[in-house]
């Protein structure tokens, strides 16, 4: 058994500081970071200029979600650049195994993710193509929304997959996870879950870091 995952999320942290916030959260196992054009969702955040300098101020890998349209197009030069995981929405692309082929190709796990209103069964047969779900638990654009609990029947399902040997991926969560919500995300299956305030709010992001893993390897059937 492994332990839980955390990936703090630079959206909550200072911008002006991404440097000395990335190295705020030693211990992280991933480092989130959202990407955002302001036409797959309404707002706008940073680009592959800043996630390269990113690159080269911390060891922690990224793990980048890219919340935007087209990611065909965009979603590989992250992975050239030197992002550990590259995730696009399923609802971005037409052909998301092609788009995932393309990442791996470039030097990255591939990740899918999905909204909350967007039903995992259409995308079951090809999760076998990537190397992450990213559930979102909340409305993709903003940080600071509430747990939305009623989509943790897709991770249920689909840890129940990767337990029966059908899947081999990482279910990671991203959206309102704090030391209330994510006991009960990691009961349902989850292996890696995203904390924005919950980590970067505190006086010591690595100390919360830290609790939100032991509260998650608590809590889990599969991770210790």
């Amino acid at each position: 058994m492994v332990s839980p995952m955390i990936a703090p999320s630079i959206l909550s942290a200072d911008f002006a500081r991404l440097a000395a916030e990335a190295e705020a959260v030693s211990g992280a196992d991933w480092l989130h970071v959202d990407v955002m054009d302001a036409h797959f969702v309404p707002n706008l955040t940073l680009g592959l200029p800043v996630v390269k300098s990113l690159l080269k101020a911390t060891n922690i890998p990224l793990d980048c979600h890219l919340m935007i349209e087209d990611p065909a197009r965009w979603a590989p030069p992250y992975a050239e650049a030197g992002a550990y995981n590259v995730t696009f929405h399923a609802e971005a692309t037409d052909d998301p195994s092609a788009v995932a082929r393309d990442i791996r190709a470039a030097g990255a796990k591939a990740g899918l993710s999905v909204k909350p209103g967007t039903p995992i069964e259409p995308y079951l047969e090809i999760l076998r193509d990537f190397d992450t779900l990213l559930v979102m638990s909340v409305e993709p654009g903003f940080g600071g929304q509430s747990f939305m609990s009623e989509v943790l029947s897709k991770a249920k399902a689909v840890r129940a997959l990767v337990d029966s040997g059908d899947l081999r991926l990482v279910v990671e969560i991203d959206g309102g996870i704090n030391s209330d919500t994510i006991e009960q995300a990691a009961e349902a299956g989850i292996d890696c879950f995203v904390a924005g305030s919950a980590v970067y709010d505190t006086a010591d992001p690595a100390a919360a870091v830290r609790d939100l893993r032991a509260r998650a390897a608590h809590a889990s059937h599969h991770l210790s």
